[in-house]
This record gives C-alpha cells, sequence and structure tokens, in this order.
C-alpha cells in the first residue's frame, strides 16, 4: 500500500438567521438610535438568546435557561412553563404561586384554547393577580402550555403571550426536526452496517481461518485488525468521526482484503495531512471502498487497483474512491441513487448519498463516475466546517 500521506417582531424570527442577528447587533449603533430602533434591537438579541435552549424540545433545563429572555419578552411579572405532566419553570415575582401553576394550565393543555385567569392572594404586595395562559404545540399537538403573571390582563398581555408561545413552537419544531434527523441518520448507519456486513464478516473469517494452520502469526495479526475495524464499524455514539478515524477504518479493511486477494488488489492512498481532522458522517467512505472492492474487483480477472485520494481545496476537503473494475451502465446507477431499484451492485452509494445531502445539503451528494466495463470514481465534497457537524 503507497501512502503519500421582541414580541412585536417574534413571529419573524424564525427565518432569521444567527448571522444576521449578530451582525444587527454589533452594528446597532451606525444602524439607529431611536426609541423604537433600540427596542428592535433589544427584542431581537432577548429572543436570540431565548432560542437555542429551546432547540432541545420541552424540557425542564431548556425551559428553565429561556425563561428570564422569555419573561423580558413579554414584560410580564412572571411566566410558568409546563408541559404535559408537571410545571418546568416558574420564573419571576409571587412564587409563592409555583405550586398552583401546573393547575392553572390544565384547561389550556385539554382543550388547546388561551385562558385569563384572575388569581387569588392574600399579599397585598404581591403583583400577581391575573394570569394569561397559551397553549405550546408541535404538529397540531398540545404538548405544554405557557403562562404569563402580571397585575392585569390586558389585551396587549394576551396578544404578547400569543406571539412568544408561537416563536416558541417554532423552536420546538425545529427541535422535533433536529430528532427525527438524527434518528433517520442512525436507522440508515444500522441498515448500513446490516447490508454490508455480513459478506466482509464471512470472507475475512475464512481468509483468517485459512492462515491458522499454515501462519499462526498471521492469523493473530489479521484478527486483531478484524476486532479493531468491526469495533469502529458497530460503535454506538456519535453521528460524525474524523477522516483520519474513517481512513484508518479503511486501512483495516483493505488489509483483511489483501489478505484474500494477494496480490491481485493494488491500493494506492494519496492523504493531504492538512484533511485529516476534518470531521465527517460516520461510515461515509467505508461502503465506497466495500462497493469498490466487492462489485468492481471481486470479479475482474486479473489484478484491480483502488486509488484513494484526499484533497485540500480551500474551504472543501475533496475525496475520490476509484477502480478499475466493472463498473455499471450510467442509466442503472441513477435508479439506484434515486432508490428506484434495490442497491446490489452498489451496495452503499445510496446510503452515503443521501446521508450526505441530509447533512451538507443537495450541493454536496455523491459525483459518481462509470460505465460498463469502465471502472468506477466516486467524488465526494465536505466542508472543513459545517453548523453541528462535529467529531466530538
Amino acid at each position: 500500500m503507497e501512502y503519500l500521506v421582541g414580541v412585536a417582531v417574534v413571529a419573524v424570527l424564525v427565518g432569521v438567521p444567527a448571522i444576521v442577528l449578530w451582525r444587527v447587533m454589533r452594528g446597532r449603533r451606525e444602524l439607529g438610535t431611536s426609541p423604537a430602533e433600540r427596542a428592535t434591537f433589544e427584542t431581537l438579541h432577548t429572543a436570540s438568546l431565548a432560542g437555542p435552549p429551546l432547540r432541545a424540545g420541552l424540557t425542564a433545563d431548556g425551559a428553565e435557561r429561556a425563561s428570564r429572555h422569555l419573561r423580558a419578552l413579554l414584560g410580564s411579572s412572571a411566566l410558568a412553563v409546563t408541559d404535559g405532566e408537571r410545571l418546568l419553570v416558574y420564573d419571576g415575582a409571587g412564587d409563592h404561586h409555583a405550586a398552583q401553576a401546573f393547575e392553572h394550565a390544565q384547561a389550556t393543555l385539554q382543550d388547546g384554547r388561551t385562558q385569563v385567569l384572575a388569581i387569588e392572594c392574600h399579599l397585598l404586595e404581591c403583583p400577581i393577580r391575573h394570569a394569561v395562559v397559551v397553549p405550546l404545540t408541535t404538529d397540531d399537538r398540545v404538548v405544554g402550555a405557557l403562562a404569563a403573571y402580571g397585575p392585569n390582563a390586558s389585551a396587549g398581555l394576551v396578544r404578547a403571550a400569543q406571539e412568544v408561545a408561537g416563536w416558541v413552537d417554532s423552536q420546538l419544531e425545529l427541535a422535533e426536526l433536529d430528532r427525527s434527523r438524527t434518528l433517520l441518520m442512525e436507522a440508515e448507519v444500522r441498515a448500513l452496517r446490516a447490508q454490508i456486513s455480513p459478506h466482509f464478516i464471512y470472507n475475512s473469517l475464512t481468509t483468517i481461518a485459512s492462515f491458522v494452520r499454515t501462519d499462526p502469526e498471521r492469523a493473530r495479526e489479521l484478527l486483531l485488525e478484524f476486532a479493531d475495524f468491526t469495533r469502529y464499524s458497530f460503535r454506538r455514539h456519535g453521528e460524525f468521526t474524523t477522516l483520519a478515524e474513517e481512513l484508518r477504518s479503511i486501512d483495516r479493511y483493505l488489509i483483511l482484503e489483501r489478505a484474500r486477494f494477494g496480490d491481485q488488489l493494488q491500493v494506492t492512498l494519496r492523504i493531504a495531512p492538512e484533511v485529516l481532522p476534518v470531521a465527517v458522517p460516520f461510515l461515509c467512505l467505508q461502503p465506497l471502498v466495500e462497493n469498490a472492492v466487492r462489485h468492481g474487483l471481486e470479479s475482474k480477472n486479473g489484478v484491480g487497483r483502488i486509488a484513494i485520494i484526499a484533497e485540500d481545496a480551500g474551504a472543501e476537503c475533496r475525496i475520490s474512491v476509484e477502480d478499475d473494475g466493472l463498473g455499471m451502465e450510467p442509466d442503472r446507477l441513477r435508479r439506484i441513487l434515486a432508490g428506484e431499484i434495490a442497491p446490489e451492485g452498489g451496495v452503499g452509494l445510496a446510503n452515503v448519498d443521501e446521508r450526505l445531502r441530509q447533512v451538507y445539503g443537495d450541493d454536496f451528494g455523491l459525483v459518481v463516475e462509470t460505465g460498463a466495463g469502465a471502472g468506477t470514481k466516486v467524488n465526494v465534497r465536505v466542508p472543513k466546517y459545517h453548523p453541528g457537524v462535529s467529531a466530538r
């Protein structure tokens, strides 16, 4: 192997990228100093602080960290957030009312309607006399309630509570999307393991067994490589890994395959050191290499060659896996990537293509060059840095 080696503006915040909010806040002095402009900037800033804790869903920790900012948006004396089973947080004056906050939310949790309540209190200095309770929903389901407490229940407070609740709903929906994406990617990795592993495991163990009598030390070394390879492939944590880790696993895979094919399998690696720390989706390259061996070279007569190249391309890392094997008809490849036919002969390609698009967007899907009898080259582009992508 060769190694070269604000309430008024809350409704529009959902589509405002964080960088825009940052630029607005950074340029607040230049953009205007009128009271209305300053109020708008303050509202945007407060909403940007309340959003991240809610992106984990409707949890006690998230509600507690967001509550102060939500209360600032409402301008209320106190605020309470509940889910369908308990009080998550009570923030502000009159904390002796916290014990009744979940009871105050019951009617709204049941029918999904905004409620205006009169609150009895024997303490003359307590500002809590009314509550406006509004539902929190995701996918048209009531999942919780937000209550704004104050000395009165004005029309302005009712409208503010509804607007803030609507913005919270949007954050909870984004959290659901994040959770769904994570579950989908985990399911796809499980499917990939089930699709690839049995064939490889059988061949590897058969190869190792063939060395047990003739070359026990070689058999031992291959068994350790096999153990390390399967430990990586079947690990249970993390959507992402580093390119270095993915390539290390590929190296183990190729060691095992070269033990089977001998000199009939020749591999060239050319890896730029600068791209080794780049985070990539877990098992995004290994299936491409296995596809090259299993469906490109296994049935080919004579020597088969694979070249794996990873290059530094400015803000991107560009990777290619190329073989001089059997290839396939381009139309068949197109139908495999589109999910129109079962991926026999293209194992892992559709899975990897879909996962790359989910993580980075449609501009970062696989680009495949192939033809019957002409080999296959799979090109992968990944950004060196992308929000939410980390190998930690």
